[in-house]
């Protein structure tokens, strides 16, 4: 595959550093889609020669652009454009909506659904232990890329839900809609490697690790609306963080 050529103007009266122009300038290639994922990326000392700059400029250039996840390197193939990563806030949304907000086509595949028990789920939602919940296995898409393959939980009042209505929108549009609002949430975050389903639902490759989020989402009056254990494709997923000092 013949890398793409970008043309780059690099302005060298310029306070900004060199490196900053030529990242600025491709990442922008790969933010208006001249370049797609999975496109070849020129080699450094080609584009080094081309642009009149140092190999350690164009370099430090790339390496930025690695670091932000938008380009891979592969030993043997080269550095490519990465996948499209999706950048979550910690706040309280669906992955549904994410995609939406970001321009991508979320899809749903419901795995599987029904009535069932489970003593931590039952335990997370404040109920008795061999309550039936609503059990809930999906796998969230963004066009024809799996994301992230989704358990959830719901209390008994919501086992009405059907296949229809998680296919069409995210869960928590779907619950503010049945006049339950999730307020506020406890989120755990981990990594750990996927299991065979896992793999298998989310087409990884042999050694790809999975994101992983737990959450129990609680309504205004503190009572547990639902619980929800998830895998994400680590290369293409990532939360984002906000810290301040108190």
């Amino acid at each position: 595959m013949s890398a793409v050529q970008l043309d780059v103007v690099i302005d060298r009266e310029s306070p900004v550093p060199l490196y900053h122009q030529l990242s600025e300038q491709l990442t922008a290639a790969v933010d208006d889609h001249r370049l797609e994922p999975g496109d070849a990326f020129e080699n450094e000392v080609a584009l080094a020669q081309r642009l009149g700059l140092s190999r350690p400029t164009v370099r430090r250039a790339i390496q930025e652009m690695v670091d932000q996840g938008l380009l891979v390197r592969r030993r043997g193939l080269g550095t490519t454009v990465a996948n499209r990563k999706v950048h979550r806030k910690a706040r309280l949304s669906s992955l549904f909506d994410d995609l939406e907000a970001e321009g991508r086509e979320p899809r749903t595949r419901v795995v599987e659904m029904g009535l069932s028990t489970d003593e931590r789920a039952a335990a997370a939602l404040d109920l008795e232990p061999g309550t039936e919940m609503l059990s809930i296995l999906r796998v969230r898409l963004a066009g024809d890329l799996p994301l992230a393959i989704m358990h959830n939980w719901l209390p008994p009042a919501q086992s009405d839900i059907t296949r229809e209505d998680l296919e069409g929108q995210g869960l928590y549009a779907l619950l503010r809609r049945r006049g339950v609002k999730p307020v506020v949430a406890q989120q755990s975050i981990g990594a750990r490697m996927p299991t065979a389903a896992e793999r298998r639902e989310l087409e990884l490759g042999s050694g790809q690790p999975v994101l992983t989020m737990t959450r129990m989402a609680f309504d205004a009056a503190g009572d547990a609306i639902e619980f929800g254990d998830h895998a994400y494709r680590a290369e293409d997923y990532t939360i984002d963080l906000m810290l301040d000092e108190r």
